[in-house]
């Protein structure tokens, strides 16, 4: 009997291929757009290189980049005029396209209301996401932990800019587990005819130097409106998020970048 060996032939060492996921963003509920989880996508190398090294690459133009390739969302959330129909429950909400899903997604930082999910009143919420496709449907609902849980939800309304595109997604439904069904989280589907397109917004960096001289710093609300060539304009477009960033930027000689749709 013999015996014989064979090794498997070298395999040549292959590079590790990087990918650069920046963010230069906030995490945090009163900073920002109030977003406290962010989905981040891959760029390309020359955009995290340093100034010195980048062929004139900013951050501005790294956030026109990654805009490109994600979708930004306005949730409005519209609580029932009922009694008790409020909640201090963690809500959550899950979108659903043809493509992907964008995970839970928690609704921490209401642009409308210092306290959200109160009775009667619509609370606005931003979501990010990488492209799920077109909108079918959503999930929301909340995790039934607080004083006071249960919540009467009339509507959802979700606008698209970039997709130029408003869908509202009716509920009028109790999540409380004492009332209706018991269930705390509900699916739920657009109204066809009450679903808005319009044209797409585009995104544009937006580029203000504020002068050296005594006084030229402001706290005001800087806004913007673009005119193209046949005299039609955008919307008015605040710069800033809040008043905190107000007082952050547009200082005296400083250089202010803004990645803004309209």
């Amino acid at each position: 009997r013999s015996l014989t060996s064979r090794r498997a032939p070298r395999e040549e060492p292959v590079a590790p291929f990087l990918y650069y996921f920046p963010c230069q963003r906030w995490l945090a509920v009163e900073e920002d757009d109030g977003q406290i989880a962010r989905e981040l996508v891959p760029v390309d190398e020359a955009f995290v290189k340093k100034d010195s090294e980048n062929d004139g690459q900013s951050p501005a133009t790294l956030g026109l980049e990654q805009k490109a390739k994600s979708t930004t969302y306005t949730v409005k959330v519209k609580t029932g005029d009922k009694k008790n129909a409020g909640t201090d429950a963690n809500v959550f909400i899950i979108l659903y396209g043809s493509k992907d899903d964008t995970g839970i997604v928690s609704l921490k930082a209401s642009k409308l209301n210092k306290n959200k999910f109160e009775r009667g009143k619509v609370d606005e919420f931003t979501v990010e996401s990488v492209d799920i496709g077109d909108l079918k449907k959503i999930k929301i609902g909340h995790d039934n932990k607080g004083n006071s849980t249960g919540w009467f939800l009339e509507w959802v309304e979700i606008d698209a800019p970039s997709l130029g595109q408003c869908l509202k997604f009716p509920c009028g439904r109790w999540l409380d587990k004492l009332e209706d069904d018991g269930a705390v989280e509900r699916i739920i589907f657009p109204a066809e005819l009450q679903t808005v397109e319009y044209i797409p917004f585009v995104p544009y960096e937006i580029t203000v130097y504020t002068s050296d001289i005594f006084g030229a710093g402001t706290d005001a609300d800087v806004f913007i409106v673009l005119y193209g060539n046949d005299g039609i304009c955008t919307q008015q477009k605040s710069l800033c998020l809040n008043k905190r960033e107000q007082r952050m930027y547009f200082e005296r000689n400083s250089v202010n970048q803004f990645i803004v749709e309209v």
